[in-house]
């Protein structure tokens, strides 16, 4: 999932009172301007520390490297994520779950459109910084999966199931994401997500758990095609368990 733009927020606690501006938010800005003046590939590290006013170990105090400079804030919004997962109720379903899990994602590019948009059209052009984005929203997806395989693995193909559900719901926010960062930031990007991730839960969530012990009940049998998408064989399953419920 492409990772959080927004440029550090004022007041984060990771400098001291009264700085003009804070060192991390005055770095990413100078990063900015130079990529922008000169381009990616043309801006070194010491260019950035010298615009900002600032040596090399400040830079590195915040920064790993280049890359990191252009995705500010996505190690934060990992950890936001991870923990909004660890914190779910027991009884939460997991699929609406690890979609409001997304929405964080989204909570962050919004709060600075400005950035995000800029941001999106640097990493269009600069192909290191697309395979970047790329292991950063493996991790994003990595984290919703984890989740998803300890709430489904008393489930039939639990762990495939987590892991197909996280890959859709990556996909879905993406998909409205870069569908808001190409209007240029005007759309409405909350109501984009919304309606692609109620696409992923009306696909995927609510589905009944696995049975544990008792008597057996009816055979379900389901054929299928070889290739079907799976969320289509899950879809007939649920149909035919819905079938079977008793009237309200």
């Amino acid at each position: 999932m492409s990772t959080s733009s927004a440029v550090p927020r004022r007041g984060d606690g990771t400098d001291a009172p009264g700085a003009r501006p804070p060192m991390r938010e005055a770095l990413v800005a100078a990063a900015f301007q130079l990529f922008l003046e000169r381009g990616y590939e043309q801006t070194t590290v010491d260019d950035i520390v010298a615009l900002a006013g600032v040596g090399r170990r400040s830079f590195f105090r915040y920064f790993p490297s280049k890359e990191d400079v252009v995705f500010p804030d996505h190690e934060r919004c990992l950890a936001d994520m991870t923990a909004f997962l660890a914190d779910s109720p027991a009884d939460a379903d997991p699929v609406r779950r690890v979609c409001d899990a997304a929405r964080l994602v989204l909570r962050m590019y919004a709060e600075n459109p400005d950035f995000s948009v800029q941001r999106y059209r640097l990493t269009k052009r600069v192909a290191g910084l697309r395979a970047y984005e790329l292991s950063v929203v493996w991790r994003y997806e990595r984290a919703l999966a984890g989740y998803l395989r300890a709430r489904l693995e008393d489930r039939p193909d639990g762990r495939l199931r987590a892991d197909v559900i996280a890959a859709a719901v990556v996909a879905a926010h993406n998909n409205a994401l870069r569908d808001w960062l190409r209007s240029d930031g005007r759309d409405d990007a909350g109501a984009a997500v919304d309606h692609a991730l109620g696409h992923a839960q009306a696909v995927f969530g609510d589905a009944p758990a696995a049975p544990r012990g008792g008597p057996p009940g009816d055979l379900v049998v389901v054929a299928a095609r070889r290739g079907t998408p799976l969320w289509q064989v899950v879809r007939e399953i649920e149909t035919a368990f819905a079938d079977d419920a008793p009237p309200n």
